[in-house]
């Protein structure tokens, strides 16, 4: 599973593995991949410092890249706490109902959120790539457009390509237009922020549109005959993230989310505003079903949304409130049906792999 992309960034296979786990990441490099750790879940760049030297320490010398999420266009002069004040109080009140008809416990007096979706905020972004910049990173992506032009060249000042994901042809165009080296074309199968056009049909729309820079096909593939079909498409590789939740490298401390996902079929998903203010596939859950309830006030705009629920989603998380408890998936998650180290999942990538190309031989030498 070579190409001109996955020879440049001196890895074994194309396939590029995002996960906020660094143990994952690391063990994708290890692999032969390329892991991506996600940065979206720290705080400020401390706490990314301190997994970077984790993958240092585990990647076996292998490459990784970070994932970011920030917009192109800088907002000067607003605070979390300005974002906060923002929050009607509706909502806020929609939301302390909704835990208490769940039964959902309080956290302990004192005990701040776990989850916190600062990283969304431009200035704690800028924290993390000031420490990432001190790392051999090879690869720099953004999940929200094309990023900051002072960034792109910062990135490009070391040695590390940039990507960004796009859900359309006129996405990818833009993401071309600002100097970025990878794009990440996302489909709708995909979990988390997702676009409305399936993966079959993004993907060479993107490749046509944004020839010839190198093109990764993302959303709804967990299998190596699904790599094939990414690379059939003009795609150099493979961008994966569901697939990660369920090998035991993962750090998602659930075993209610864990039996969760492993029962779930593809059909099981639902793109909704309720984790961030914009689309995002996630498992469907009685959280989902509320938001979307038109007797309810609706998600708010990222990133009010994200600060409104975070407590909340603490909470549901902590205590395991399982009709509310979810995350983020892509409809991949019909196959993920079992927990597997990260090496059997890519020896199975592989295995499938080498299956489909024969297939396909065996095919033209009929023809």
């Amino acid at each position: 599973m070579q190409t001109e992309l996955s020879t440049r960034l001196g890895v074994e296979h194309a396939v590029f593995g995002f996960t906020p786990f660094p143990a994952v990441a690391a063990a994708i490099s290890r692999a032969g991949g390329f892991g991506v750790l996600g940065a979206v879940r720290y705080g400020a760049g401390e706490e990314l410092a301190r997994d970077l030297d984790w993958m240092e320490e585990h990647a076996d010398g292998k490459p990784y890249g970070v994932d970011v999420v920030m917009p192109a266009k800088k907002v000067e002069g607003v605070t979390e706490a300005d974002i906060e004040a923002m929050i009607p109080e509706g909502h806020r009140a929609f939301v302390r109902d909704t835990l208490a008809k769940h039964g959902v416990p309080e956290l302990a007096e004192g005990e701040a959120s776990g989850w916190r979706i600062t990283g969304w905020l431009e200035e704690v972004a800028r924290s993390q790539l000031d420490v990432a910049f001190d790392y051999p990173v090879k690869l720099l992506a953004n999940a929200l457009g094309s990023p900051p032009a002072d960034v792109v060249a910062r990135a490009h000042d070391h040695g590390i390509l940039v990507a960004a994901l796009a859900g359309s042809a006129r996405h990818a165009l833009h993401h071309k237009e600002a100097g970025l080296d990878v794009i990440v074309a996302q489909g709708y199968e995909a979990g988390g922020h997702t676009g409305e056009i399936a993966s079959m049909v993004l993907t060479p729309e993107v490749v046509r549109a944004v020839d010839p820079l190198p093109v990764l096909a993302a959303g709804g593939i967990g299998s190596g005959e699904q790599i094939a079909a990414g690379l059939a498409l003009g795609a150099q590789g493979v961008w994966i993230g569901s697939l990660w939740l369920t090998t035991e490298e993962a750090e998602l401390h659930s075993p209610a989310l864990i039996r969760k996902l492993l029962a779930a079929g593809s059909g099981d998903t639902v793109r909704s505003r309720a984790l961030t203010g914009k689309p995002a596939r996630q498992l469907r859950t009685e959280w989902t079903d509320a938001w979307e309830d038109s007797d309810g006030p609706g998600p708010l705009p990222m990133p009010l949304q994200g600060l409104l629920v975070a407590e909340a989603v603490s909470r549901i998380q902590k205590y395991e409130v399982e009709p509310l408890l979810g995350t983020p998936v892509g409809q991949i998650v019909g196959r993920m049906d079992e927990v597997r180290p990260v090496q059997a999942v890519f020896d199975d990538l592989t295995r499938g792999f080498e299956r489909a190309i024969d297939r396909v031989i065996r095919i033209a030498k009929r023809a």
